[in-house]
């Protein structure tokens, strides 16, 4: 029965990764079990590790279905005394809290937000927001938060403000340093109430100190703020609620907690992660449901307005907001971070949702809250009604939750909720999960904090970046020759022609899109790339576009087309690997396709080279990784948390790795590897999978008489999706 569960998931893959036009660029595959049968078919009668079949996931098909009309997700509700006419709520987490001082790219951020629909909008802590403990703003700040709340207020937007209390120390602090604490958070909210700001959120979950005074785990305390007690544990957050609301009973209040707590950092020792002791004792007194509903009902006694409710792993702060990221790997869906893997049966009281890859995971927890309390009951984490309308449509006519606190849909495509609203589904940008958007270890570096989807995203009025959200019309127009149909492409096509080129994009294959197609079958359904593919043609359609497939570009071509300018992205070639060997030496492209021994080697270390690691572990290979690269590069080109997840999991599994070391020969079966300390290493070696580093190739721009020209993407620079489309944004703009 396992095996039919994981072959109906697949039946997702093959239905949304690949198109008829793509489908016939695949080679058949040698290890087909007939000649009729597709590549998708045979990759589904594959075997797989017991650990795919864990949490067997619903074909897409299931759960995505659009046939309901949106009308409770278009229905009016209210928190506290603030309005509101649809159900998505901006949660605070986001790129503008790390943005540096108060710069108009801040205002514009939230400006476009409130333009695009979005009618309650929470920001992140951030320093100049909050009222000096003298009591009153600088005139400058001042000004700017009356600025930032009328402008918002334009387009019907309401602002919230998240209160956190970053840090430990609540088992340190003296009742004095507690009262203290809890009137300078009380400040805080009066002094935003103020200036405008008509909701706060009190964020009890996470490492902040809220949610340390609420936790078993972490509060040690045995007065009245800590000990057994839950009334104990939630004193500290209940008695800034009822300070608050005798101050300012107008500012509605919602609380953030992690409505249920789950054990993935097992290793740690309850108390709190100090190096000097036993380390052997797992993480215990994690918050089940029923004390998080407990706590929910003080907080609503004492004056909370709505809840925030999201997951909580007490090892890994990101999985806590963004726990669609347990499903990041195809194959090992539940992977935890730490090596392990979570059955969502069992863990998180078995009643998380662990089969539609991350989407409304904590719908049915939800739930069992609105059930118990008076207030608004609102989620987070994948909600996403362009994704599922239907899915969580119904949520919300069963009674589930009240609304959907959202973040990532609404940086990816700033006027998602009026395209909702339209009807206009088709035209909304995906969010693809990869978590670039809060990567890299500081987040103030764009180099590595970014959307993949959204050019704009940490980048617009920066230095290097566009200047404006605007597309400026283009002074002159001009006839744009396009060369090559991937995402670059296709995104510098789609804003040159925005701008009012006359334009034409070429691709020597029968479709758009067809490595978009390859890594949605190699990376499964959670990262919504088929679903890109089909944004970035629409959007095509919508901007004017002549699309040209099955005509490959020549010199010869360019010239007779006689173009204005020409803007290259035919993507990057990838070097013969030279080899002395005796085993089949496959090709990146080709390896879900080949038939090969259970030995392989992956030569190459960036993300495509992790992926058919993956890929190929899961269906039962022993793989080792063989590259020149150095170990800190290792699958650079995805998120630090995908990175994270990708790399746990497969040394759990049995994967290794050899950084800066080559393949010297292959001979019956073994191969000769020389490692970085020159001394010659014999493993089992069946078949190699070539997946080096791609090199840049411009040269069909050498000699063109085309004065305007632009090469991005892979041709130019080879990295990832994300740097492909940034680049195509900015050539779309330039030309």
């Amino acid at each position: 029965m396992a095996n039919i569960s994981r072959r109906d998931f697949l039946k997702g893959i093959a239905a949304g990764a690949v198109s008829v036009g793509a489908m016939s660029a695949i080679p058949t595959m040698a290890f087909a079990d007939s000649a009729s049968q597709t590549p998708t078919e045979a990759i589904k009668s594959l075997d797989m590790i017991p650990q795919a079949y864990l949490n067997p996931q619903l074909p897409e098909e299931e759960f995505r279905t659009h046939d309901m009309e949106l009308k409770a997700i278009f229905s009016p509700f209210k928190i506290g005394n603030v309005e509101l006419h649809h159900r998505m709520v901006k949660s605070a987490a986001g790129s503008a809290a790390y943005l540096a001082g108060m710069t108009d790219e801040f205002l514009e951020y939230y400006f476009h937000l409130a333009k695009g629909g979005v009618e309650l909008i929470f920001i992140e802590s951030v320093d100049f927001l909050e009222v000096p403990e003298s009591g009153e703003y600088e005139a400058e700040n001042r000004a700017y938060l009356e600025k930032l709340v009328k402008g918002c207020a334009e387009y019907g937007a309401t602002l919230g403000y998240q209160i956190s209390g970053f840090g430990m120390g609540e088992n340190e602090m003296t009742v004095d340093d507690i009262h203290a604490k809890q009137a300078r958070m009380v400040q805080v909210a009066k002094g935003l109430y103020e200036v405008g700001f008509k909701v706060v959120e009190f964020n009890c979950a996470g490492f902040n100190m809220p949610a340390h005074f609420l936790s078993r785990f972490h509060n040690t305390r045995t007065d009245e703020y800590g000990g057994k007690s839950i009334e104990n544990r939630a004193r500290f957050v209940t008695e800034i609620l009822e300070k608050l609301k005798a101050e300012c009973p107008d500012l509605a209040i919602q609380c953030l907690i992690d409505c249920v707590e789950e054990n993935d950092n097992i290793a740690n020792n309850p108390t709190i992660m100090t190096l000097d002791t036993d380390v052997t004792t797992p993480h215990t007194k994690v918050l089940t449901i029923e004390e998080g509903i407990a706590a929910a009902k003080l907080f609503e006694a004492a004056g909370c307005d709505s809840m925030h409710l999201r997951i909580g792993p007490l090892g890994h702060h990101v999985a806590q907001f963004g726990s669609d990221l347990y499903f990041i790997l195809n194959g090992v869906e539940g992977c935890t971070g730490f090596g392990t893997q979570y059955d969502f049966t069992r863990h998180f009281q078995g009643k998380a949702i662990g089969n539609t890859s991350g989407c409304g995971i904590a719908l049915n927890i939800a739930a069992m809250y609105k059930k118990e309390l008076k207030i608004p009951v609102g989620a987070v984490t994948y909600m996403d009604p362009a994704h599922a309308p239907d899915f969580f449509e119904k949520a919300l006519e069963d009674g589930k939750l009240d609304f959907f606190l959202m973040n990532r849909p609404l940086t990816v495509d700033m006027e998602y909720v009026n395209k909702l609203r339209e009807g206009r589904l088709d035209e909304i940008a995906p969010c693809t999960r990869c978590l670039h958007c809060h990567s890299g270890s500081n987040e103030m570096n764009a180099m590595f904090c970014y959307c993949r989807v959204n050019a704009l995203t940490q980048r617009v009025m920066r230095e290097g970046g566009p200047a404006t959200y605007e597309l400026p019309p283009a002074e002159t127009k001009k006839k744009v020759m396009v060369i090559g149909g991937g995402p670059a492409g296709m995104e510098a096509a789609r804003v040159a022609a925005l701008r009012g080129h006359d334009v034409t994009l070429y691709e020597k294959r029968g479709s758009l899109g067809f490595m978009l197609d390859f890594a949605a079958m190699v990376k499964g359904p959670h990262e919504n790339l088929a679903d890109l593919k089909k944004y970035l043609i629409r959007q095509m359609e919508l901007a004017g576009v002549t699309v040209k497939t099955g005509t490959e570009v020549t010199k010869e071509l360019i010239e007779a087309e006689a173009p204005d300018a020409v803007i290259l992205a035919t993507g990057g070639q990838r070097a013969a690997l030279e080899v002395d060997a005796d085993v089949p030496v496959i090709e990146m492209e080709r390896f879900m396709f080949e038939k090969m021994g259970d030995n392989v080697i992956v030569y190459g270390s960036n993300a495509q080279a992790f992926d058919a690691a993956l890929w190929l572990t899961v269906h039962k290979k022993h793989v080792t990784m063989v590259t020149p690269s150095v170990a800190d590069d290792f699958d650079i080109q995805q998120s630090q948390h995908a990175k994270r997840m990708m790399t746990t999991a497969l040394y759990a599994l049995g994967f290794n790795s050899f950084p800066e070391s080559s393949i010297k020969s292959v001979k019956d079966g073994m191969a000769t590897v020389t490692m970085d300390t020159g001394i010659d290493t014999v493993i089992p070696c069946d078949a190699i999978v070539n997946a080096a580093d791609m090199l840049p190739d411009t040269s069909l721009l050498d000699g063109v008489s085309v004065k305007e020209t632009y090469a991005i993407g892979d041709c130019a620079a080879p990295f990832n999706i994300a740097l492909a489309i940034r680049g195509g944004n900015d050539a779309g703009r330039a030309v």
